[in-house]
């Protein structure tokens, strides 16, 4: 627990946690150390650090969820760099595919998440962009069948709502998009399908809520309401103004 404090206090991803918040996170991300296995890939070493560094942004997103979020799966593999996933697949017509991609995280139903290490580490820092988050987000999204960007809501959340709000949010963004204008501080990764608009979204939830809340209100209101968290209250207001958003 002392390392997982020591390590928390140093990441600008968690400032502004009350006592009562940090000390929850760290309980939950000593538990992802005991119950997952962490495994180096291609020669990496696991450092003590490192492995803290991890858990703690997996816990981030279940700090009040609970274990139960974070289940189903056990493995978490770690990489020195991005690494090249392998994936099968069949067409409409029944054919058998085999396809490669590289990439820095990678979330499998009812298996691991996969993760550069370096990408891990340098998603610490408040930029918008966190690998760890991401993958967990797909975690929670598989909670009830495959990735598409609609998780299981908790009781009190409106199904009918989440579905208009994101819906909407990710026809427009695309739409954006098409019409060549810059998505400023958001990744135009969020385009490629539902499943990644709700994870890129969720890494600017934790990482960059300012501009989210005041870009994208409705979003910021469902992503708070399924997080049971509002970090624009305690992360602070980037300097300057705020790069154009995409006002979905």
């Amino acid at each position: 627990m002392a390392a997982l404090r020591e390590q928390a206090v140093r990441m600008p991803l968690l400032a502004g946690l009350s006592e009562a918040e940090l000390s929850r996170l760290i309980e939950l991300a000593a538990w992802v150390l005991r119950s997952k296995s962490f495994s180096g890939q291609d020669g990496v070493r696991l450092s003590a650090r490192s492995c803290a560094s991890v858990a703690l942004q997996m816990a981030l997103p279940a700090m009040n969820l609970g274990k139960a979020a974070l289940s189903g799966w056990n493995d978490v593999v770690l990489y020195p760099s991005p690494f090249v996933a392998r994936d099968i697949w069949m067409d409409g017509i029944g054919l058998q595919h085999e396809s490669e991609s590289v990439l820095i995280g990678q979330a499998r139903q009812d298996g691991p998440v996969v993760l550069s290490l370096p990408d891990a580490r340098a998603s610490e820092q408040l930029d918008g962009w966190n690998v760890v988050i991401h993958e967990v987000a797909h975690k929670l999204d598989m909670l009830n069948g495959p990735a598409n960007g609609s998780p299981p809501l908790h009781k009190g959340m409106n199904q009918a709502q989440w579905s208009r709000v994101w819906s909407q949010g990710y026809r427009l963004f695309c739409r954006m998009l098409d019409r060549g204008i810059d998505p400023g501080w958001l990744d135009p990764y969020a385009a490629e399908n539902p499943a990644e608009f709700f994870a890129v979204l969720s890494e600017s939830f934790f990482e960059l809520p300012h501009h989210l809340k005041l870009d994208c209100p409705e979003l910021y209101e469902q992503l708070a309401l399924f997080y049971r968290q509002d970090p624009a209250r305690r992360l602070p207001e980037p300097e300057g103004e705020p790069a154009p958003g995409p006002e979905l």
